[in-house]
């Protein structure tokens, strides 16, 4: 099912990090060593296939995560069309209220300090429950 598809995007996404990587890497060698006889890659070429290997697999990240949002909106779904829509949007919003953060004090607000926002939503694999809820609302 959906789990095998992860981990075969998972797999074909780490085979393309690791290919472009190299040829990254290789470019930037050949690009360094122009004009001179070197047998094997220099440490430009290593150098480049690590920062690739890191944006790249970042990049990467961001495509499974995605999917597995998308993959959890289809649970919600399943879940609804197994039981009814008001029995899933109450058991999202039992979990929502169960997980709720304490209030932040004003002191520590003052900093601007917020989870799951701006980039990081990029990271998550599970979409916010407020999002879940709106979505089941808005297919009924």
């Amino acid at each position: 099912g959906d789990m095998v598809t992860l981990g075969l995007l998972q797999g074909v996404l780490n085979t393309f990090v690791i290919f472009l990587s190299r040829i990254i890497g290789s470019v930037v060698n050949n690009a360094l060593s122009r004009g001179e006889e070197r047998q094997g890659y220099g440490i430009g070429y290593f150098a480049t296939v690590i920062v690739a290997e890191i944006v790249l697999g970042l990049l990467a990240t961001v495509i499974v995560m995605a999917f597995s949002r998308w993959r959890e909106f289809r649970a919600d779904a399943g879940g609804a069309a197994l039981t009814s829509r008001a029995a899933m949007i109450g058991a999202l919003e039992r979990l929502r209220e169960a997980h709720e953060p304490p209030l932040m004090p004003d002191q520590l607000r003052a900093f601007g300090i917020r989870s799951g926002g701006g980039m990081m939503r990029l990271f998550m694999s599970h979409p916010p429950l407020e999002e879940r809820i709106a979505a089941l609302r808005a297919a009924g």
